[in-house]
Parts: C-alpha cells; structure tokens; sequence
C-alpha cells in the first residue's frame, strides 16, 4: 500500500474524478464523460477550491481516496473540509478508510490547520475518526469538525 498525491499525478487524477463522478455524480453517455473528465482535471488543477487529494494505491490501483476543500460549495462559513471519502467496493471492510482518515487528517495538519469540517448523513461513521457533531442541514446531513 502507499499514499499519494493524486492532484499531482494526472493518471491518478482521471481515476478520481471519474470514480467521484460515478459515486456522486449524474448518469452521462461516454461522449459527455469524457468531456467531463477532461474539464474536471483542468478545473480542479486550475481553482484553488480542492487544496489535496490523497490517494491509496495497491499495485498501481487507485483503491480509495479522501479530499480536503477550501469549501463546500453551499455552506461558506467553515473551512476546510474533509470530502470525497472513498474506497472501491471490493477493498471495503479491510480498514482502508482509517489508513485515508488518517492521511488526510495529517496533510491538513502539515498546511496548518487546526480543525476540519465535514457533512455526511451517515450516522456513527465519522465519529470513530473524532468527527464531533456542529449542526444539522436542512437536507437530512450533519456537519461535524473534526479537531487536529
């Protein structure tokens, strides 16, 4: 296993947005993502908005990852954010979110924060990362912080 930095790794980083796009995103024909794709990359090398994407890779497979955003697009008032956990279907259940957590929280230490926010509307999932509970959204989520 090893972590990585995805914004600097362009192969990593077609990975990524294409696997945020299937989690998160609207269904699209191959025409359209792979336009999507290309405009993505371009968009998050560009915008200050994703500040780092860590990557786990196991033999060169990009199995799982987790982002820090300088915001969330509808809420302003918090920053940073912890976003875009993620770990393939076939690798859950075998600690590999803790291993990201962990990366993650440590990156946003290194670029000196001391807190990270979060939204999620799962229940006692980011609490065993310490994630602390802050308010509820109007949408069923929760924005919890973490402390670093």
């Amino acid at each position: 296993m090893e972590i990585i930095n995805i914004k600097s790794n362009p192969d990593y980083l077609k990975e990524y947005i294409r696997l945020c796009s299937l989690e998160w995103g609207k269904p699209k024909d191959n025409e359209e993502f792979n336009k999507y794709i290309i405009e993505k990359e371009k968009k998050i090398l560009k915008e200050d908005k994703v500040i780092s994407i860590i990557g786990l890779i196991d033999n060169k497979s990009l199995i799982g990852f987790v982002s820090i955003f300088k915001y969330e697009d509808d809420i302003k008032e918090f920053t940073p954010w912890y976003a875009t956990m993620y770990v393939k279907q076939e690798y859950r259940q075998n600690g590999y979110s803790k291993i990201l957590n962990n990366a993650i929280l440590k990156e946003a230490r290194k670029l000196g924060y001391n807190k990270i926010y979060l939204k999620t509307d799962l229940v006692n999932y980011y609490e065993k990362f310490g994630a602390k509970f802050l308010k509820n959204l109007n949408n069923e989520e929760k924005i919890y912080y973490i402390n670093l």
